[in-house]
């Protein structure tokens, strides 16, 4: 007859793992990693927040998706980018998982400056340009980037998760 023991299965928390896990999640006490960290998420939230229910003047996921597909981003893709910019940013905004937010949020970004670089540097405040320059992408992407690196800060679920291992 077999047996069953808890014990089988040990190696999920322990070893290789375990390391990718801590590695994933490890971060500093840095408030300033934390102060970044919410407020790119509560940047983000909104633009998540038009493109999956159409709130703050969006076109919500299925108007989204279609304007994705209509220039010619395959929906898998445009799937990606409104979780990235909604679940992303709740999980920048938590502190949880917040590397792979970031990176996610990264991609997005990169995508949406290639799009926007045809206009030139400099946001429209005036409304004189035909559209949005780069430079709010690429201060985006400075901030994600170095929450990539160094994680998410103090105040986040990340580090509650990794006390244990410190």
């Amino acid at each position: 007859m077999t047996t069953l023991s808890i014990d089988r299965h040990d190696h999920l928390t322990t070893g290789a793992f375990s390391r990718i896990i801590n590695t994933l999640l490890a971060t500093d006490r840095s408030a300033l990693l934390t102060l970044l960290r919410v407020t790119l998420g509560l940047v983000i939230l909104p633009h998540g927040l038009q493109k999956t229910f159409g709130w703050f003047g969006g076109y919500g996921f299925t108007g989204t998706m279609g304007f994705f597909s209509s220039i010619g981003i395959p929906a898998f893709l445009g799937f990606l980018a409104i979780a990235a910019e909604s679940a992303g940013a709740i999980a920048l905004i938590a502190g949880v998982t917040t590397r792979v937010a970031a990176f996610g949020l990264v991609v997005n970004m990169l995508v949406a400056a290639s799009m926007h670089r045809a206009n030139g540097f400099f946001m429209n405040w005036t409304g004189q340009q035909k559209g949005e320059g780069i430079e709010y992408h690429i201060l985006f992407l400075a901030i994600a980037v170095v929450i990539m690196i160094a994680g998410a800060g103090r105040w986040s679920l990340d580090r509650a998760l990794t006390a244990k291992s410190r």
